[in-house]
């Protein structure tokens, strides 16, 4: 791995891991390899190690992750102890830690003690219970965001990003959005070539910003036994073609008005709201992966004018094309 090109701090920055009964494996792991990458890295490079890093937990010194592996885990520090990063995993133990009093007031004091506080998945609703996200900026696991939004009201749930951060308060999305996340964190503290050969070396092919999508389009629209399957994938060989209610109806063997109802109760969203979706998924992927003029990029993926597109994007993006290649292009 390359050396970083920005100095590691004089004092190491203590980030602690809670971990739990039936916590996520990968959770802990994912961003406890980023930050231990980051150390390696700099032990290579001569120089001192940015992290001190610990996973501390209630009661057994060795707590049963989801996966049923055992991770050896210290006690939980002081509520006043020096912390620079308190990190909060997810997994399938949450429910039964998350009416933990004595746990929520601890979190709720490490956080306020914490440079930063992360959540990684359905940690979110830890940080919940503490009070931590109130008012706040927020995103989990696409599954959860709705349960998460009716737990805590005073939670702004997102369910799109992949990381959000509000203040100090940084919350990601399922399982491997955690090393996104973790990434993110490296590159704010030791720079983003660091992050970027930690990326790198964990064989992370995509360094993926906290604005990009938890999951496509393409498979949000698909679901069990889902009988619009096949013309979702014709729709998404045929994005510049003709796309009218019309030819989709054709295209399903329906009248215009049928079709349209059938496709409202089965896909919660009219079928012109669905070619939008898949056509700006298409049109992002030109965007954040090549340097196709944005003219040619509205014309393949069938907007039809730069305009059209522009009012897509601000729509379902929130920024516009331009802006969207500025943040996520190569």
């Amino acid at each position: 791995m390359p050396v970083a090109h920005r100095n590691p701090p004089d004092v190491p920055r203590r980030v602690e891991l809670l971990a739990f009964p039936g916590v996520q494996l990968l959770d802990v792991a994912g961003p406890l390899q980023v930050f231990a990458s980051a150390n390696d890295l700099a032990t290579d490079a001569g120089s001192a190690r940015p992290y001190t890093l610990a996973v501390v937990g209630e009661g057994d010194p060795t707590v049963s992750t989801s996966a049923g592996l055992g991770l050896r885990v210290g006690s939980l520090p002081p509520p006043d102890a020096e912390l620079d990063t308190l990190l909060i995993p997810g997994g399938r133990g949450i429910p039964e830690v998350e009416d933990d009093p004595a746990l929520a007031a601890w979190i709720s004091a490490r956080a306020s003690r914490a440079r930063r506080v992360v959540s990684v998945c359905t940690g979110a609703f830890l940080l919940g219970s503490a009070g931590v996200l109130d008012r706040r900026r927020a995103v989990t696991h696409w599954a959860y965001c709705a349960e998460l939004a009716r737990r805590y009201p005073s939670i702004d749930v997102e369910s799109d990003p992949i990381f959000v951060r509000d203040g100090n308060v940084w919350t990601s999305a399922g399982v491997s959005a955690g090393v996104d996340l973790a990434l993110a964190l490296v590159e704010e503290d030791l720079g983003r070539a660091t992050a970027l050969a930690i990326a790198r070396y964990l064989v992370v092919f995509l360094k993926r910003p906290g604005g990009q999508a938890q999951f496509s389009t393409a498979l949000a629209l698909q679901a069990p036994k889902q009988p619009f399957d096949p013309l979702h994938a014709w729709m998404a060989d045929h994005l510049s073609e003709d796309l009218s209610l019309a030819t989709l109806a054709r295209r399903a063997g329906m009248s215009e008005r049928s079709f349209s109802r059938h496709y409202v109760a089965t896909i919660g969203v009219t079928p012109a709201r669905s070619v939008e979706r898949l056509r700006v998924e298409s049109a992002r992927q030109f965007l954040s992966e090549g340097r196709t003029s944005i003219k040619r990029i509205a014309v393949r993926c069938g907007f039809g004018s730069e305009e059209t597109m522009r009012r897509s994007f601000l729509r379902l993006v929130g920024v516009t094309p331009t802006e969207y290649r500025a943040r996520f292009g190569i």
